[in-house]
């Protein structure tokens, strides 16, 4: 099947926070890495394009995200930036078996969730997509 990898089919995700504070700290310090700015916040939520953190509970747990990066250096940068502010690395930068140019790291944030940043190779399905 023939797929239009360019098509936005998510408006938006919300991640729940048990830490409000440190949850948003959390994805300010990975997702700036990646060029995703905060556009908007109140006292209960924060907007990080397509992602809001939400202080509302139950947390969200058991989920995976993954972001695009531009390059290999922007996942290295995410993982280091993550690990440096004392986040927890779930997996250092490097190469997947998911297919042929699949590299990755994972950081876990605050309430347990695998917070992932992937490039991909000239190559693989979906290389270029920023």
């Amino acid at each position: 099947m023939e797929w239009d990898w360019t098509r936005r089919i998510f408006d938006h995700v919300d991640v729940f926070a048990s830490d409000y504070a440190a949850s948003v700290r959390f994805y300010e310090t990975v997702l700036g890495v990646l060029g995703v700015p905060r556009i908007a916040e109140t006292d209960e939520w924060t907007c990080f394009t397509n992602l809001n953190v939400v202080d509302r509970r139950p947390a969200t747990t058991n989920l995976h995200l993954c972001f695009i990066a531009r390059s290999r250096d922007e996942v290295e940068r995410f993982h280091a930036g993550g690990v440096e502010a004392g986040f927890r690395s779930n997996g250092e930068p490097g190469y997947r078996d998911y297919g042929a140019g699949y590299y990755a790291a994972y950081l876990l944030d605050p309430d347990g969730n695998n917070v992932e940043a992937l490039y991909r190779d000239v190559g693989n399905i979906g290389h270029g997509l920023t």
